[in-house]
């Protein structure tokens, strides 16, 4: 997974430029702190701080061993037909399984399990066979393009009648999605690749509408001189803000709230620096 790099006033700050980046939310996500603020007079800071992000790598579930269900020769019956009393060592022998458990879980686990990675190519053709059953499933056609950049994989259904697969503002997409990647990369173990999906080309066209709208917002936010704060957005959509605002020198782009009700802020560069 590549890392992104970015700074704020403080860590936190820090970490909510790179999730909107990422385009993950905080829990998706995991960081490394490569500079604090100093503290400097009267109880202001100086400098920036700076963190490294990346997507969370999915760690595997780990296998559950299957106990021998063969009977033990203690259980046996004994010559009167009655079963044998357990040994005094059987609970000496179960703390030892609970001490071994209690170790094993201790240890670290690995970020991706032994073996040569999934081939990209045929965690797509699971993803296309998994959203073309789906859309069957609703009574609709549809037919899927695949685009695979190395690592980056994105798959297309396209299609009459997929628009309760993308629901308001595409949260019923985005619930596809990680439906999706669980049948097709959980599934194989595949840890490496970044799957994305989209339907009908709402993603497409929810960038461009959403740019659009931006660009004017930060107009207007350049031209009266006050910040504005845009509606809740799911962190895709952030992204999307932060992206088509990046060239701009004369506005400042950051994120504030939890989600659900997390928001991007457009201010004024000048406004900002000052704060």
């Amino acid at each position: 997974m590549e890392w992104v790099e970015t700074t704020g006033k403080s860590i936190e700050e820090a970490k909510s430029v790179a999730l909107d980046r990422l385009g993950v939310a905080d829990e998706e996500a995991e960081f490394e702190i490569l500079e604090e603020p100093k503290a400097g007079l009267f109880g202001r800071t100086r400098g920036e701080a700076r963190v490294r992000a990346r997507v969370k790598p999915r760690i595997p579930r780990a296998k559950v061993e299957r106990r021998d269900r063969r009977p033990r020769k203690d259980d046996t019956p004994s010559a009167e037909g009655a079963p044998r009393a357990p040994r005094a060592k059987q609970p000496r022998q179960q703390e030892k399984k609970m001490s071994d458990s209690s170790e094993n879980n201790d240890r670290p686990r690995r970020e991706r399990p032994e073996g040569p990675p999934a081939d990209p190519a045929q965690v797509a053709a699971e993803a296309e066979k998994f959203l073309i059953g789906l859309a069957a499933s609703l009574g609709a056609t549809g037919e899927t393009a695949v685009n695979i950049d190395g690592n980056d994989i994105e798959v297309q259904l396209n299609g009459s009648d997929l628009g309760l697969l993308v629901g308001p503002r595409g949260s019923t997409l985005q619930a596809v999605q990680d439906i999706t990647r669980v049948v097709s990369q959980r599934r194989m173990g595949d840890h490496d690749t970044r799957l994305r999906i989209d339907i009908g080309g709402y993603r497409a066209k929810r960038k461009e509408a959403l740019s659009r709208f931006v660009t004017q917002v930060a107009d207007e936010v350049v031209a009266s001189g006050s910040a504005r704060a845009l509606e809740a957005m799911p962190s895709p959509d952030r992204k999307i803000v932060h992206d088509a605002l990046t060239g701009r020198t004369d506005i400042a782009t950051h994120s504030e709230g939890e989600d659900p009700n997390r928001r991007v802020v457009i201010s004024p560069a000048a406004a900002t620096a000052t704060e």
